[in-house]
């Protein structure tokens, strides 16, 4: 079974939407924590506001266990509407909710509850979709199919920082506090219906897609494959946790205007749609690992020296030229790491194992790195907190590159 164009843009529309709201949420975390959690001290409301970010974190292993389940017994279609189904009304419920000073306590206790079901909708999310995309590929664009993840991901991050630029250079500060933010969310809710159309249309791919073992391909234990998927992608959560927290990082620590912040969110996002089926496209011509391990690398050796050119010059040059230069680096790894763990994996555990095991790495690091980074930056007083601790990230899942094994089909193999 060979999935079609639009079938392929379904799901990869579908996961555009979901991460846009999820990512929304971290670029407004500022104006959120004055909504929901007000407080004499600013940096309080905002370590509030990235704390309740991280609670939707808490959910993401139960929504990986659950809806990941249902991919693998029921089939990857009715696992991606199911997640699709609770992120959209999460979307609009946080959306909707009042203020604390409109309805008191109730206000950020509704928020937690929708960040929660949002964080158990896209734990479901990736399993099911990255499955449906490497069973739908042909054996030679499986990387380039799975790239399509972290393009729309990145797809979204440009939606969230165009809406975010727009709202801050057409409303004033207090307005963008007052409803702006709001705003950005009702716009992603207004497409839930059709993404939920196109999704309606997709094949199953559970019963009707071959097994991807390649003869002479290495047989890896699955425990193993875990184990290894687990540090990598917790070293690429670190690193996109990052770069989603320029905005926040330019305005409230740097001091730059909404403007450059929202710039640096859209250079990203731009960099990431190009670079990651580069990206994808090379782990098909020259295999996974020297594609993940290469980039990975330079990212190690080039992060403070960015890091140190945006905090000295402090200028919207330095925050966008260095947050091209960091995301360059992990879109041409991340696909080809994501797909090494998804081609591993048999298709019988496929969508729940790797749901698993990407939600664990995203729930541990993904929501807490903003809020350990902007705690440890009002801790030490220094502007480099950010850089350290992606350097940090980057060489765990370097050491796991290291030993992973190749899993591309060699040269001239097909599927049985």
């Amino acid at each position: 079974m060979r999935a079609k164009a639009r079938h392929v843009a379904a799901v990869a529309a579908g996961n555009a939407l979901e991460f846009y709201d999820f990512l929304t949420y971290a670029f407004f975390a500022a104006q959120i924590g004055r909504a929901f959690f007000p407080s004499t001290d600013p940096t309080t409301s905002l370590l509030a506001s990235l704390a309740t970010f991280g609670a939707g974190f808490l959910m993401r292993p139960v929504g990986g266990i659950v809806i990941g389940r249902i991919g693998d017994r029921i089939g990857r279609k009715p696992a991606m509407l199911l997640s699709f189904t609770l992120m959209g009304l999460a979307m609009i419920a946080l959306a909707l909710t009042p203020s604390y000073a409109a309805i008191g306590v109730a206000a950020p206790v509704l928020v937690i509850i929708a960040r929660l079901v949002q964080g158990f909708a896209l734990g479901g999310e990736v399993g099911p979709s990255t499955a449906f995309m490497v069973e739908a590929a042909p054996p030679g664009r499986r990387g380039l199919f799975v790239s399509l993840q972290y393009v729309t991901q990145q797809a979204a991050v440009l939606a969230s920082g165009l809406v975010g630029l727009a709202l801050s250079a057409s409303l004033s500060d207090a307005q963008v506090d007052a409803w702006g933010w709001r705003a950005a969310f009702l716009l992603g809710a207004v497409i839930v219906p059709f993404g939920f159309m196109l999704r309606r249309s997709l094949p199953e791919t559970l019963h009707e897609a071959p097994e991807l073992e390649e003869i002479g391909a290495p047989k890896v234990r699955a425990w193993v494959l875990v184990v290894l998927g687990l540090a990598m992608l917790t070293g690429g959560t670190v690193v996109t946790y990052v770069l989603n927290y320029l905005k926040t990082y330019a305005s409230e620590t740097l001091h730059l205007s909404n403007t450059v912040a929202f710039g640096a969110v859209v250079a990203t996002g731009l960099t990431g749609m190009v670079f990651s089926p580069i990206g994808g496209m090379l782990g098909d011509r020259f295999g996974r690992k020297v594609v993940m391990v290469a980039p990975t690398i330079v990212l190690l050796l080039i992060a403070v020296p960015v890091f140190t050119w945006v905090v000295s010059a402090r200028s919207g040059v330095a925050l966008i030229g260095g947050a091209i230069a960091l995301q360059t680096m992990q879109g041409l790894a991340a696909p080809s790491a994501l797909t090494a763990i998804t081609e591993g994996l048999s298709r019988r555990i496929r969508a729940g194992t790797l749901g698993l095991t990407y939600a664990v790495a995203i729930s541990v690091f993904g929501g807490t790195t903003q809020y350990n980074v902007a705690w440890l930056t009002r801790a030490t007083g220094s502007a480099m907190t950010p850089a350290w601790y992606l350097t940090a990230g980057v060489a765990v899942a370097l050491v796991a590159m290291l030993f992973m094994p190749e899993t591309a089909p060699r040269r001239g193999q097909a599927l049985p």
